[in-house]
């Protein structure tokens, strides 16, 4: 063999060498990056699970500051008159001055407090309530399947033991609101 075969023969051998360096570097960066990888996937899986450790925690220890009613008091408790009336209005469906006369119940059932809205015997609404600083809050929302989202609260405020005073807020599809004044007076037994 000849000078020049033998330094061609050795440059081909660098070569081929270099390329093979370059594919096992190129596979360790793989392999590395695939780590990381893995290890934020990790990371991102511990750092839920502590949160969802602290939630756990919290619900366990954390009381609840709030006076819960499982009862109407007596003075809200049972049958009413209802008389609504409109006062302001940017919605189609209600007109200022428009009223409505129906029973109201105030009732309970193992879950929460409740006011039935009832007509001509038939339920035409279901709130849910609280009582919270001698006030009545009710709310009605209708599901995601209605084909108008209507929001319903009232805050009864003015509680004597025989007259509940308050106001209605109605919004429809977060477009328009309607206001409405609420007065209730016990039914006699």
């Amino acid at each position: 063999m000849t000078k020049k075969s033998l330094i061609i023969l050795l440059a081909l051998f660098l070569i081929f060498q270099s390329c093979d360096d370059k594919e096992k570097s190129q596979q360790l960066t793989d392999r590395e990056n695939a780590l990381l990888e893995k290890e934020k996937l990790f990371a991102k899986k511990e750092s839920d699970y502590q949160s969802l450790i602290k939630m756990r925690d919290s619900l366990f220890n954390k009381k609840d500051s709030v006076e819960i009613f499982k009862e109407w008091p007596a003075e809200v408790y049972g049958a009413w008159t209802g008389k609504v009336i409109c006062t302001e209005s940017s919605c189609s469906d209600y007109v200022i001055g428009d009223q409505r006369i129906d029973t109201w119940e105030f009732d309970s059932d193992s879950t929460q407090l409740v006011s039935k809205i009832v007509n001509n015997n038939k339920l035409v609404r279901l709130y849910s309530g609280k009582f919270e600083n001698n006030e009545v809050k009710l709310n009605y929302k209708t599901d995601s399947t209605a084909e108008k989202s209507v929001e319903m609260n009232i805050l009864l405020n003015e509680i004597s033991a025989n007259k509940i005073r308050g106001t209605r807020t109605v919004s429809v599809d977060n477009k328009c609101t309607a206001k409405f004044s609420v007065e209730l007076t016990r039914l006699s037994k």
